[in-house]
């Protein structure tokens, strides 16, 4: 990402004195903005918040600059922006937002001095040691938490996305765009589902399946798969369905995506030798009885011989809420100044 001199400039100051400036986490869907005060060495503190829906705003500049308008004096010219997607020089890579983001138009469109961007699940990660034990469910274990490095963050949402962190270091956070990476079925049925969707795409990748799009996918195939037609149209249609068990097989959709999910989830924690998951995104909340159920522990566990090191390998659900917000301000206050 390029380099932002008024952005260091106060960050400089921030070792000192707080510094107060604009945050936001963009999803997909939604635009969650706040205003924040952020110090070096501690907890970031939200001074005003606001969240705006994405689709009714003509771009990401339009959403700061009205924050600004309604909900500051003004004064405040420096943002950080974690966002959804990957920054290529000035343009931010992302399938799932529903506007192209530039940086340098967006920073001048919004009257902004200094913005950064940074991955919505880099944000998520730098926030995890500001996590309170109390906003934390165990999805597997009933050990009291404590944090074990590295910790494996990620989550479904309008897309799907994960991070690394690290206990500290030069750099505590290594991002992923792991949703884009392939599909990995792991049974007949998973087999089949795929084979339809890769006549839909040439690259399945997880957030195919593994996403609030990804259900709107996976539903259709399992409705062609048991000779049914489908009834719901959206997600959150679906997962409701399925929650007060109206329809079989929206029910039996959440169990195959739970199954998966924690399928993928044992394969990330051995690929990168992770010592705890922490589950976000803006699905887990609404789905958390299938999340309980046994599909979801027994395809994280169902990894050969490393079975058994995963069951020390212990999945928290977390509220993501203001999470993205804290994160973006975490990794502000922890970059270092420069002369």
């Amino acid at each position: 990402m390029p380099e932002n001199p008024r952005l260091e400039s106060i960050q400089a100051k921030s070792r000192v004195n707080p510094a107060v400036l604009i945050v936001a986490d963009v999803g997909g869907t939604y635009a969650r903005v706040a205003l924040v005060s952020v110090r070096r060495g501690g907890s970031p503190e939200i001074l005003g918040y606001h969240k705006y829906a994405c689709a009714e705003h003509p771009d990401l500049a339009s959403i700061l600059r009205r924050f600004i308008d309604e909900k500051t004096d003004g004064g405040i010219r420096a943002a950080v922006v974690a966002i959804a997607g990957v920054l290529d020089g000035d343009t931010l890579v992302n399938a799932n937002l529903p506007w192209p983001v530039s940086l340098e138009r967006t920073r001048q469109a919004a009257a902004l001095q200094g913005l950064h961007l940074i991955n919505d699940f880099e944000a998520v990660a730098y926030a995890i040691p500001h996590l309170q034990v109390g906003g934390l469910l165990p999805l597997t274990g009933e050990q009291p938490h404590h944090f074990q490095w590295p910790a494996l963050v990620l989550g479904p949402g309008t897309g799907l996305g994960a991070a690394l962190r690290f206990e500290g270091g030069e750099r505590p956070v290594l991002a992923s765009e792991v949703g884009h990476s392939a599909l990995a079925p792991a049974n007949e049925l998973e087999m089949d589902i795929l084979r339809r969707l890769m006549k839909r795409w040439p690259h399945v990748d997880n957030e195919r399946v593994l996403s609030g799009s990804g259900l709107m996918n996976l539903y259709p195939c399992l409705c062609e798969i048991r000779g049914s037609a489908p009834r719901w149209q959206t997600p959150e249609q679906l997962i409701a369905a399925a929650n007060a068990g109206q329809d079989a097989l929206a029910v039996e959709t959440l169990q195959v995506f739970c199954g998966w999910l924690g399928s993928l989830i044992g394969d990330l924690v051995i690929a990168f030798g992770a010592r705890s998951v922490y589950l976000a995104g803006g699905i887990p909340a609404h789905i958390e009885n299938f999340l309980r159920a046994p599909a979801f522990r027994e395809r994280y566990f169902n990894k050969g011989v490393l079975g058994h090191v995963l069951r020390h390998v212990p999945i928290w659900r977390v509220d993501h809420g203001q999470l993205g917000i804290v994160g973006a301000a975490a990794w502000f206050a922890d970059q270092p100044a420069r002369d």
